[in-house]
């Protein structure tokens, strides 16, 4: 049956207008309620998805003002402390030790530059040119050089200069219950969030853990040298130290002192002034003296959280580095600036060069696979699955969660 003409009308009206408001780029008109939901229309000329701060914060799960956080995302938040001290000509190989905090870990990170004042406004203006996605991972103090007990010009000639300021890290850091000390030198090549969790394995006891210093006692610096009491049978180096602060200021240690317990920052100077005479490695001897009589305050970690041209110059001797690979590299004894370990050297060089944005495999892992070419002549380089293992495990982890995050946020469009 042919409808009748004025509905033949009102049907050709409504169509008329759903085209004009297509063309517009408006959403349709709803049908009355007494006809069937029309199928949603495609919006014509739509903005493509924002991808300012705005929408960054979105995908990051930001939350309006006065909105509770969940326990798991606060946790999640929480930052992990590095410290670090910079004197003299430093400055690059800390922004570079920095850098590679950044490029792989994945929870926030919070900075504690301990620096002489000239390098301060360099400090400041390098960590501003890096770019916004990666300074939003970190937060960042910088600190002049200071002792607050005994003579300062003692302690920043104790050893290399300033070096003895990681003594009074937990005096200073009085707000902050746990940090990692490391040194300039030192590269990560997995996220800090792993050794970060060490802390968790500490028992009752344990408020600092260390590597040892070698890993043979016949060729250990301490087992054949050392003129004062040390850690263990090869004691322990300190460029790769992880704190309990907490711990270490509520502590009474026993010491060579007086029979009786003194506090952390009561115990250093004292004990300085007796071994000042047979100490080398200045604040790393009187670490190694401290744990020697409060042995039940170490945590001892694996070689390959501290790894140095020791432990492959002479063989390789890290057992867990060649079956996990190098988690931390030291590069101790200058090596990222001379010919002596190309190794170290390649991995220092690449990360300084690498472009914060650019593919990780593509300007980092090939170009670091090219240059340990040129180091097999090397013991060190004779190993390079040691070097190579962890730092692409990791990349390919921080590749899988871009990805992963890219496509869950274009997945809500």
């Amino acid at each position: 049956m042919r409808p009748p003409c004025k509905a033949a009308a009102a049907l050709l009206c409504l169509g008329s207008l759903l085209l004009l408001y297509l063309l517009a780029g408006r959403a349709p008109p709803r049908p009355p309620p007494s006809a069937p939901p029309a199928r949603r229309q495609p919006r014509l000329g739509r903005s493509p998805p924002r991808r300012g701060p705005a929408a960054a914060a979105e995908l990051a799960g930001a939350r309006k003002p006065g909105e509770q956080k969940h326990s798991k995302e606060l946790s999640s938040l929480q930052c992990m402390h590095l410290a670090v001290v910079a004197c003299g000509d430093r400055l690059e190989e800390t922004l570079i030790m920095l850098k590679s905090a950044v490029l792989f870990s994945n929870r926030r990170l919070c900075f504690h530059i301990f620096a002489e004042d000239s390098l301060k406004p360099e400090f400041e203006k390098k960590l501003k040119e890096w770019p916004s996605s990666y300074t939003k991972k970190f937060e960042y103090n910088i600190y002049p050089i200071t002792f607050s007990v005994g003579n300062a010009q003692e302690w920043k000639k104790l050893f290399k200069p300033c070096a003895a300021q990681r003594l009074f890290l937990p005096v200073i850091l009085k707000d902050v219950d746990s940090l990692l000390y490391v040194d300039t030198d030192v590269l990560f090549l997995r996220p800090i969030d792993d050794i970060w969790h060490i802390l968790k394995e500490f028992n009752s006891t344990q408020l600092a853990a260390m590597a040892p210093e070698h890993e043979i006692p016949k060729i250990g610096w301490y087992s054949r040298f050392a003129r004062h009491p040390y850690y263990g049978t090869t004691g322990v180096n300190s460029g790769v130290m992880l704190m309990n602060l907490t711990r270490i200021r509520n502590t009474q240690f026993k010491n060579s002192l007086i029979p009786s317990g003194l506090t952390w920052e009561e115990m250093l100077y004292p004990l300085y002034q007796k071994y000042k005479n047979y100490i080398t490695w200045g604040d790393q001897d009187l670490l190694n003296i401290i744990f020697y009589f409060n042995p039940e305050c170490l945590y001892v970690f694996p070689c390959q959280w501290n790894y140095r041209p020791d432990h492959c110059m002479y063989g390789s001797n890290c057992k867990g580095a060649e079956e996990e690979g190098v988690s931390i590299l030291h590069g101790n004894r200058g090596v990222y600036h001379d010919d002596k370990q190309p190794t170290f050297k390649a991995l220092y060089e690449v990360i300084r060069d690498f472009p914060f944005e650019d593919n990780l495999f593509q300007s980092l892992y090939y170009p670091l696979q090219s240059k340990f070419l040129d180091t097999v002549h090397t013991l060190c380089g004779r190993i390079p699955q040691v070097f190579l293992k962890q730092i692409e495990k990791t990349m390919k982890k921080v590749y899988e969660n871009r990805v992963i995050v890219y496509l869950g946020a274009n997945h809500r469009y």
